[in-house]
């Protein structure tokens, strides 16, 4: 995840490896070219072009230019929703950590380095293997229809979280089962450790449960049927000038399709999204603080 100061205006100056620009130059040499190719036709095809009624195209991307910005809208919105929840879940698991971290301090003889030792190795074990169920490939694809044969072991892995989760659990009830909790203890303790769970399915739902892929498409489509006609009704009005126009149009409306694809999903590598690994270090760094 980026860190930045969102006061400073010099950003706009700045160029990063996440900037769409990058992403997107062979669409926008490819609109470069096909503006010029419009332009030079309808300034040498005149005739052709005024029984086609061509200029008034321009009346279509009127209407169309509303709906277009209430779509990029709501995909925009939807993307950003998904990605803090993301963020929600993982701010729960950091205090869940350290809430249980805190209750197993106080209730574990100080003595008894043996329980403390496997919490505080058990505790952020979760995260760090959370971290790395949500980063692998079979968790985005549990829910997909289509076979993936080129996935190995995908319908006989194990849920490592899951494993670690189940660890803690009998851990707990071992040490209540030997009267070293008591059960009011043991009902304090339940509820952090459930919320593991409950957060990791919070994550795996965000994970493998894209935007449908008809609205997603349908979006791609709309842009690139929108802009490819601007041309046609810019070339009279604007002549050459069309060519950046109409470029510049397509950067700004993919741009922010690019941006909603990469932030709907915020348990990957790029840029923007969540900083797991730094979350999980910070949690073992904060139960080894609480536990030792």
């Amino acid at each position: 995840m980026i860190n930045y100061n969102s006061k400073n205006w010099l950003t706009v100056f700045r160029f990063h490896k996440s900037d769409t620009i990058r992403s997107l130059l062979p669409m926008l040499v490819f609109f470069v070219l096909y503006s010029w190719g419009i332009v030079y036709a309808e300034q040498h095809l005149p005739k052709v072009a005024a029984n086609l009624h061509i200029r008034n195209i321009n009346v279509m991307h009127t209407l169309l230019g509303f709906a277009i910005s209430m779509l990029l809208v709501f995909r925009t919105n939807t993307a950003y929703d998904r990605w803090w929840e993301g963020r929600k879940l993982w701010g729960s698991l950091m205090n869940n950590s350290k809430n249980l971290a805190v209750k197993l301090n106080s209730f574990l003889p100080h003595d008894d380095t043996k329980s403390r030792g496997f919490f505080k190795k058990l505790i952020p074990l979760f995260a760090i293997e959370l971290n790395n169920h949500l980063q692998t490939e079979t968790t985005r694809l549990q829910l997909d229809e289509r076979p993936h044969p080129e996935i190995p072991n995908f319908d006989t892995s194990k849920h490592v979280p899951n494993q670690v989760a189940s660890l803690l659990m009998s851990r707990v009830n071992l040490l209540y089962r030997n009267d070293q909790l008591t059960g009011d203890q043991l009902i304090l303790l339940n509820g952090e450790m459930q919320s593991f769970l409950e957060i990791c399915g919070g994550c795996e739902r965000i994970k493998n449960t894209p935007i449908p892929f008809s609205y997603s498409a349908f979006i791609k489509k709309f842009i690139f049927i929108y802009v490819i006609t601007l041309p046609l009704g810019f070339a009279y009005n604007l002549g050459h000038f069309a060519i950046p126009v109409t470029t510049f149009i397509f950067y700004v409306l993919a741009s922010l399709e690019l941006i909603a694809e990469e932030i709907e999903d915020p348990f990957g590598s790029d840029s923007n999204d969540l900083p797991m690994k730094k979350m999980a270090a910070n949690i073992k760094k904060n139960v080894e603080e609480i536990l030792g």
